[in-house]
């Protein structure tokens, strides 16, 4: 008794196990998280420290070396990279995968204690960190205008508290709020004001620090009452500052008013933020890694209404961005495409049939294992995702594929007169072999890809292991509730009429194939010819392969010609690492001049974006100035949605490229957003290649020289550098000797230049809800020029007043407006992006060829990083990858069938397969990605049932009918003829939605269509020629072979022949 037959005889059970997998499927279907992808991101953590006014080169000098020292002694550090401008560094860290992001938190946290030491007294605080990656893209921009609010007041509204409430929503990892800084008290000094009374920098900054205070005073006790000791001994606005006094000369008080402008401004003026046309403060929403994007904004829209109750209400709250808009419309996009695909299965199922009873069985087992599956991916932690539903819609061909051979088995017998009954319990015995070496050898196809490390296994560790789920449940159901359906629900009918001699001949209960098939597919022409238009095209397949098997040696010539073809294909097809998306949202920057001031910047930005929100695919458009960086802008632009625009971001990005072309000295880079990001540096392109040195000199010499050799090559646009070495920069020469004899020291010197013009915060103003800065510098209309120097006096030891010109002189140079670092070494990162026309490869290749011809010193090294690097990383594994999964399915055929040679047969469907999936990418102009790499895996799996269906029948008729393996083979491939085309359509239509789908979401899926549909159609003509032809030269091979070992080891060879 077969598995199948207790299912088949009991009806009602069979039914009630069926429902409740169901049951069970539809209820996590509607639990499961969704997503736009697997959950790949690297933990990443990125810490940053603050001391007002230093300048790059002091910062990476004294904060971000001694953290990067303690920082990457941390377990598990993949990479570090640090970047500094002025006043501001920021250090990355990104883990391996398996690491905990809450661990690595508490060693960073250790990292930071342990540098406390070595780090500067001038922090404004102590280093921060979130558990977020800065080079991502913001999931949410929230933008905050008002009509009659300042931007400083708009921001510390957002600050106080919409981002203190936003960082305690579950996902968010960080929020930047830029635009705008710190509502703060700003003293603008006149230092002609201040040399005219003879009062010194420090005098200010002493007053101003020791008059404003907030320090404990006590209580005052009395018998029965206790009274708290309060004074009016802090400075809460500008105006408290105003009569504070500096010093008296001549008996009267100098008072801050008269030496200086004080006024209710900003922590830092450098800062500016723009939505669409109008001021505006940006918050944006960072995830934590691995948190659910949709999830996370979902709740973040839950807790906005409570929050814009507690803010004025003169604040408007826009939403600028939204990722998971688009996230749900790619979704709603490969759902509709899985119900296409599931219809078309079946509908080719009804082509072939003929019968309307029939189809209504794969119409009930393919949703049974799609919904099925579902159950197992709740279980497994997974999520709705583009990745798992693409898997999905390709296992409607694979779970279809079982119900065929089943049904198609089952309905021959019906057609030649057995019971409905007796022929689903044969039918089912007969091909339950087939049907577990087909799924089993098609799971193993997997193993290699969950066996993967890296970004790429684990992207596709839910698409392997959703597929696996769908096939053991395809397998299951169609061992059980097919043959139960076809027992209880097809009417008995003979089709067949079968000569007399053929009728008398007994059917084997341990023969797969009856004589009388046998006998039928040998000699029975005229039957076939009756059988109507498929009859005649299995009769014309009958004939052509008679030919075919006559001249072996022209196919085998095909044969080998195909992986010839193969390897040349795969040589020179375009190779990416994973197509470009369309999220609708794309970010860049608009860099000037390093030595632009803020306000021409700020003038610059605003006329862009007005220029970019013209475009008619743009919806609006934001942009930011930080005053760490004030000749860089950053952009975000919100794409319009895609059913109102057909262009691309490639051709966006090309149009606005030439729409600011004109603007000399300016460069504007931008890139799509991804959901998938490598790497832990911000990047103003999609690509980095990074320049590492022993020596900062040398490097800071090459790379501008790299950079315009890499400008050159055809492949590459967009290319810039973050190696910013030509801001302007006044370099102080002191003659140490006078100041010694003036009683000047160079701390002091120091102070008083920061005091001057570093918008140095001498004190703080406590509040409730915040606490705020009063910024002290020398007002900007005296800080126009160099020669603003001249102006500025020290105080000696005496008290006396000295002016700055007495004892230095200072000439103009060139200064870095950032310094960056990765793995403690000073680097350098030049993006690009790709022309149109050129992939990855081409850029790689290219780039590789110029570092060769330009002949760079060993101090000096580049390597590829972020989708760069990963995508060599994938190139190297690929053939590795398809290697190992043909050594897993040949060990897995080979101990299904008992046989080391006739796997090798199954196998020689392969190249075929390649073929076409490789033709199908060069016709339509697609790139070789992971995502065409695993197109190609799956036919893998998908071809060789092909074969499997041919081959089991074939070695059944050589064993035990003891026919000739030409006979054999001829007899077997015609008898499966229909069900390859069956389920080979079946496969095919499966994934046809895929390779023509549209809409959002659509970039991932089409290369995976497109492979698979190429390769099914190329496969299809080949196989059905090529598979007999290699049966029969590796059954002689095979011989050949038992026949040495005979003569070498007779004992052994006899034994083994028995």
């Amino acid at each position: 008794m077969s598995i199948s037959t207790p299912f088949i005889r009991r009806p009602v059970a069979t039914t009630l196990l069926s429902l409740g997998l169901v049951l069970l499927g539809i209820l996590a279907f509607n639990i499961l998280p969704v997503a736009s992808l697997p959950r790949v991101d690297f933990p990443t953590i990125s810490v940053t420290a603050k001391q007002a006014g230093a300048s790059p080169e002091v910062m990476a000098a004294t904060v971000a070396t001694p953290l990067e020292r303690n920082l990457g002694r941390i377990a598990g550090v993949n990479e570090i990279t640090s970047a500094s401008s002025l006043g501001t560094t920021r250090i990355t860290l990104q883990f391996d995968l398996n690491r905990d992001i809450n661990g690595a938190a508490r060693d960073v946290q250790g990292a930071i204690n342990a540098s406390l030491a070595s780090l500067p007294s001038g922090l404004q605080n102590n280093p921060t960190y979130r558990k977020a990656n800065p080079a991502d893209a913001p999931i949410m921009i929230l933008a905050l205008t008002s009509k009659t609010l300042s931007r400083g007041q708009i921001y510390d509204a957002a600050d106080t508290i919409l981002g203190q409430k936003l960082l305690q929503i579950d996902g968010v990892g960080d929020v930047n709020i830029g635009g705008s800084a710190q509502p703060a008290v700003r003293v603008e000094l006149n230092p002609s004001q201040l040399a005219h009374y003879g009062i010194g920098l420090d005098a200010v900054r002493s007053a101003i620090t020791s008059t404003n205070a907030n320090r404990p005073k006590g209580f005052v006790e009395q018998k029965n009452q206790l009274w708290e000791v309060k004074a009016n001994d802090q400075a809460r606005q500008a105006a408290d500052f105003i009569p504070l006094i500096v010093s008296y000369k001549n008996g009267a008080a100098i008072r801050i008013s008269d030496v200086a402008q004080v006024q209710d401004s900003i922590l830092d003026r450098h800062n500016a933020g723009y939505y669409a046309d109008q001021p505006a403060v940006l918050m944006m929403v960072f995830k934590q890694p691995n948190a659910n994007v949709i999830e996370t904004i979902q709740r973040i829209r839950d807790t906005l209404p409570t929050l814009q109750q507690a803010l004025p209400s003169q604040i408007e709250i826009h939403t600028a961005v939204d990722r998971s808009k688009t996230i749900q419309a790619s979704l709603r996009e490969i759902e509709r495409t899985l119900l296409i695909a599931v219809m078309l299965v079946i509908m080719v199922v009804f082509v072939f049939l003929r019968n309307g009873r029939a189809t209504l069985i794969p119409a009930i087992t393919v949703p049974i294992s799609l919904i099925g599956t579902f159950g197992l991916m709740y279980a497994s932690g997974f999520s709705l995702n583009n990745i798992s539903l693409m898997a999905l819609t390709i296992a409607t061909g694979f779970v279809v594929d079982d119900t065929i051979v089943v049904l198609e088995t089952i309905s021959r017998r019906i057609e030649e007169g057995l019971s409905p009954m007796q022929a689903a319990i044969t039918g089912a015995k007969e091909v339950s072999f087939t049907v577990v070496s087909m799924s089993i050898s098609l799971i193993a196809v997997f193993v290699p890809i969950l066996l993967m490390g890296g970004i790429v296994g684990r992207l596709f560790h839910e698409f392997a292991m959703t597929l696996t789920y769908a096939i053991l449940i395809s397998m299951l159901v169609s061992l059980t509730t097919t043959p139960m359906l076809c027992a209880w629900w097809l009417k008995s009918r003979q089709i067949k009429q079968m000569r007399p001699e053929l009728l008398k001949i007994e059917r084997s209960e341990t023969t797969p194939i009856s004589n009388s098939e046998m006998l039928l597919v040998a000699s029975d022409d005229e039957y076939l010819k009756q059988q109507g238009l498929f009859g005649r095209m299995t009769l014309l397949y009958k004939r052509s392969l008679a030919i075919a098997l006559q001249y072996k040696a022209m196919t085998l010539i095909i044969f080998i010609f195909t992986i010839g073809l193969n390897v040349y294909l795969y040589i020179v097809v375009p190779k990416g690492f994973f197509p470009q998306q369309d999220t609708g949202v794309m970010m860049g920057s608009l860099v000037a001049d390093q030595n632009i001031s803020f306000d021409a910047m700020n003038t610059k930005l605003k006329h862009d974006m007005a220029v970019i929100g013209k475009d008619p695919a743009v919806d609006h458009v934001m942009g930011t100035i930080s005053g760490s960086q004030m000749n860089r802008a950053n952009l975000f632009l919100a794409l319009k949605p895609l059913s109102e625009r057909t262009d691309h971001p490639d051709q966006i990005m090309a149009r606005l490229r030439k729409a600011l072309k004109y603007e000399a000295g300016t460069r504007f880079t931008l890139r799509p957003v991804q959901d998938i990001n490598v790497g832990g540096r911000s990047s103003d392109a999609s690509y980095q290649y990074t320049l590492q040195g022993d020596d900062l000199n040398t490097l800071r010499s090459w790379t501008p020289k790299i950079q315009a050799a890499l400008s050159k090559l055809p492949a590459l646009t967009d290319v810039s550098s973050d190696q910013d070495v030509k801001g302007l920069e006044t370099k102080l020469i002191f003659d140490h000797d006078k100041m010694k004899s003036l009683g000047i020291t160079q701390s002091q010197v120091d102070s008083t230049l920061n005091d001057a013009f570093g918008q140095r915060q001498v004190s703080t103003i406590y509040n409730a809800m915040n606490q705020y800065h009063v910024v002290m510098e020398v007002a900007p209309e005296y800080a126009q020029t160099v020669e603003a120097l001249r102006g500025i006096y020290v105080q000696n030891n005496a008290g006396q007043s000295i002016p700055l010109s007495t004892f230095s002189t200072w000439q103009a140079a060139n200064t870095s407006l950032s310094v960056n670092h990765q793995g403690l070494f000073a680097a350098s990162t030049i993006t690009f992006n790709l022309n149109p026309g050129y992939s990855l490869s081409d850029a790689t290749v290219q780039i590789n060829q110029a570092m060769n011809l330009l002949q760079v010193p060993s101090s000096v090294r580049g390597s590829f990083q972020g989708s760069a690097k990963a995508f060599q990383a994938s190139l190297s594994a690929e053939p590795l990858l398809i290697l190992a999964a043909i050594i897993v399915i040949y060990i897995v055929l080979g101990i299904l069938y008992e046989d080391f040679a006739h796997p090798l047969t199954i196998l020689s469907t392969l190249p075929s397969a390649g073929l076409g999936a490789l033709i199908a990418l060069v016709l339509f102009n697609m790139e070789f990605s992971v995502i065409a790499l695993i197109g190609i895996l799956l036919l893998i799996g998908i071809v060789k049932k092909n074969a499997i269906m041919m081959i089991d029948v074939a070695l059944t008729l050589q064993r035990q009918q003891k026919l000739p393996p030409e006979i054999a083979i001829l007899d077997a491939s015609v008898l499966r003829f229909r069900p390859i085309i069956m389920t080979t359509l079946a496969a095919l239509f499966g994934a046809l939605p895929l390779a023509l789908g549209r809409g959002d979401g659509a970039e991932l899926h089409i290369p995976l269509g497109v492979s698979i549909v190429g390769g099914l159609i190329i496969s299809q003509i080949l196989t059905l020629y090529s598979t007999p032809v290699m049966y029969l030269y590796i059954d002689q091979f095979s011989r050949w072979g038992r026949r040495k070992l005979q003569h070498i080891f007779p004992a052994k060879s006899l034994s083994l022949k028995k």
